[in-house]
């Protein structure tokens, strides 16, 4: 195909508003960034916004999906026991000497479809473990950083696939743009005032103090019980380094803490999750004492069920978010394979870690503090979508009384 025409002012003012809004990078502050190779455009643009806002050094590190590929046709077999622990290592070194670290998303999802699904899992384990000190400092909110995301080819084709290269990059293209709010004529006030919105939302979850939410829809009655001391959060954050950002652009949601132990009843998801190559449809799960004890689905059962006998805390619940179905994202009618954009069209569950900023006081708690208070344990955090236009949440009080959160998909209040 030809070159794909993108905006570049369009792409330098999303590049402005992931340095400056989304990271909120600080003078002197260096940079680690990852990217598929094919995202370049929106690394320079995000590498001349950072020098622009006073950074330190910028380390773009690129992955490629013909490397992946070449790796699971031709490796020998104990390559996928394996990861560069010392790249994740030297990240986590980078990030406790003050950096901050942004991920440009926009691999194309499907891109090991083709590929030995136990192997992909296998190497996929590896690297969970072996980035662990890494992610440890983005779990627990020790730096600000951020996600956005760039429409490359192979992304663009599984998203219209009935269309010519160039018109499905272009058609994605305007996607991102819009969800990311860099449309208008002042992205930074856009994202201020969605931010405070978010913020109202967040604020009057936690004055309510639930111990629960009960979720009901099609196929879905499931009690989500609340971590001790849990906090909502939503849009802006500020990070354990004092730094207010915007870990993802775009976002929808405001989200907390389940509790690990207290999670019962059935669930079925709203909408295809791109999880490892695959394509996981039509989820079902059965939750008993914070655990899922049955889950299935229509396709990618298999990778499903490797997910979920990651460890031992793959089968229980590390995030609750809600988003209404009337978001921008959602509206798009668009699935974009990509849990970035997918998860700000629903409302969703994650399986695996929880964050330790989702607990009051959560920078100074221990592991086993947060534990205490129900806070989960996990190498993955999966998100997948629950919520629709026929999704009612109800807020459950200690003393079981009950509160109207959600309505047909919306809030309601």
């Amino acid at each position: 195909m030809t070159d794909p025409v993108i905006d570049p002012a369009r792409l330098a003012r999303l590049a402005d508003v992931a340095v400056n809004v989304g990271l909120n990078l600080q003078p002197g502050q260096d940079l680690v960034l990852t990217a598929p190779a094919e995202a370049l455009p929106l690394v320079r643009a995000v590498a001349a916004s950072a020098y622009r806002a006073g950074a330190g050094v910028v380390t773009p590190l690129l992955s490629d999906d013909e490397v992946a590929r070449a790796r699971f046709r031709n490796a020998h077999d104990d390559s996928f026991d394996r990861a560069a622990d010392w790249l994740y290592k030297g990240m986590a070194n980078a990030f406790d000497q003050g950096a901050a670290r942004m991920a440009i998303a926009g691999a194309d999802p499907m891109a090991l479809a083709a590929e030995d699904p136990d192997k992909v899992a296998r190497a996929n384990k590896a690297n969970s473990m072996a980035s662990k000190p890494a992610l440890e400092r983005v779990s627990t909110f020790t730096i600000n950083w951020s996600i956005a995301a760039f429409p490359t080819v192979g992304w663009a084709r599984q998203v219209f696939p009935d269309l010519p290269e160039d018109q499905a990059v272009a058609k994605l293209a305007d996607a991102i743009f819009a969800a990311s709010r860099v449309d208008g004529d002042d992205p930074v006030a856009a994202w201020a005032a969605h931010n405070a919105a978010l913020k109202t939302r967040s604020s009057w979850l936690n004055e309510e103090r639930f111990d629960a939410l009960h979720f009901t829809g099609p196929g879905t009655d499931l009690m989500v019980g609340l971590a001790e001391g849990h906090e909502w959060h939503g849009g802006a954050s500020t990070a354990q380094n004092g730094v207010v950002c915007n870990p993802n652009i775009p976002t929808e949601e405001v989200f907390t803490t389940p509790h690990a132990q207290r999670v019962d009843g059935t669930v079925r998801a709203t909408k295809p999750l791109a999880h490892n190559g695959n394509l996981i449809e039509e989820i079902e799960m059965r939750f008993e004492g914070g655990r899922a004890v049955e889950a299935r689905s229509s396709s990618g059962e298999r990778v499903l069920q490797q997910m979920l006998d990651s460890d031992e805390g793959a089968r229980r619940l590390g995030e609750v978010a809600l988003v209404p179905y009337s978001s921008p994202i959602s509206q798009t009618g668009m699935l974009f394979y990509n849990t970035l954009f997918d998860e700000n069209a629903a409302c969703h569950i994650a399986m695996g870690q929880c964050y330790s900023k989702c607990f009051l006081d959560g920078a100074n708690l221990t592991a086993e503090q947060i534990e205490a208070q129900g806070g989960n344990s996990s190498m993955i955090h999966v998100d997948w979508m629950i919520g629709g236009p026929e999704t009612d949440i109800d807020g459950v009080r200690a003393d079981g009384s009950r509160v109207p959160v959600f309505r047909k998909g919306e809030w309601a209040k």
